[in-house]
């Protein structure tokens, strides 16, 4: 019987059928705008929030910046559970609270508060790292291209304001622009997947808890504690208390005292 290997788990090439790597290549085209975008909304939030701090517009400026963080991040754990394969739930740290300064000091207190507001800082520079793979594909799938397309002049940008080309003229050339075209695009899909893994241990990390922690159930059970669990095997016992037995012991052990002096004062007494 003949088995076939599954396409996508096959070295180096297995990224071209792996239906993660367009995924990942999907999230990391909504990263690059949104990435600036969520840069411009926090830089004019921290910088005027903090210019105008002597004044209560400018308190209310840093406030609205670090809500609005939170609806980022939680948009941002939908995105990463559709597109990079988590399972993240959102954070339950808010606590309940009455009034308007206790409603703005449970955001402040709240932990998924800042790292949010994490998140979103770090997500420029995410967007940044997903440019590079799309500027390789750029090139890359010209080159694949060039049996079909030449004689052209393949262009990949300029130095000192000189473009830098590549004359393909011949069919052996268009070979050759094809092998590199494959190779581009496979250096690409895996940056692609690495800038991915990244963007997804960062939304593991600042996004909340998984949702299969955050519903997990407890691990000890009514026959007691697994291996590997941990657990208090003595618990503390009151001041000024013992367990019923250790005093019925203790009434035990002074009784036996007892016996034992009478018997041994009758043996030493005259006969």
């Amino acid at each position: 019987m003949v088995s076939l290997r599954n396409p996508s788990a096959l070295p180096v090439v297995g990224v071209l059928a792996a239906g993660r790597t367009y995924r990942h290549l999907l999230y990391l085209l909504l990263a690059i705008p949104l990435g600036f975008a969520y840069s411009t909304l926090l830089t004019f939030g921290v910088v005027f929030g903090l210019a105008l701090s002597v004044a209560a517009v400018g308190v209310v400026i840093l406030l609205a910046t670090l809500i609005g963080s939170r609806l980022i991040a939680g948009f941002e754990g939908l995105l990463a559970n559709a597109l990079l394969g988590t399972d993240l739930s959102g954070p339950d740290d808010l606590v309940d609270a009455d009034g308007a300064l206790a409603g703005v000091k449970k955001y402040v207190n709240a932990r998924s508060t800042w790292t949010s507001l994490g998140f979103v800082s770090l997500k420029f520079w995410a967007s940044l790292f997903a440019l590079v793979p799309f500027l390789l594909l750029g090139n890359a799938l010209p080159l694949v291209a060039a049996p079909l397309r030449y004689p052209y002049a393949a262009e990949f940008g300029e130095v000192n304001g000189e473009p830098v080309t590549w004359a393909i003229d011949s069919l052996p050339e268009a070979v050759v622009a094809l092998l590199l075209g494959v190779v581009g695009v496979l250096v690409a899909l895996h940056v692609t997947n690495l800038v991915a893994y990244v963007s997804r241990q960062m939304a593991l990390g600042l996004l909340g808890r998984r949702a299969a922690e955050a519903g997990r159930p407890p691990t000890s059970t009514a026959s007691g504690p697994r291996h590997g669990d941990f657990e208090f095997v003595d618990d503390p016992e009151p001041p000024g208390s013992s367990p019923p037995d250790r005093e019925a012991t203790d009434r035990d052990d002074g009784d036996r005292g007892t016996a034992d002096r009478g018997t041994t004062g009758r043996d030493d007494g005259p006969a």
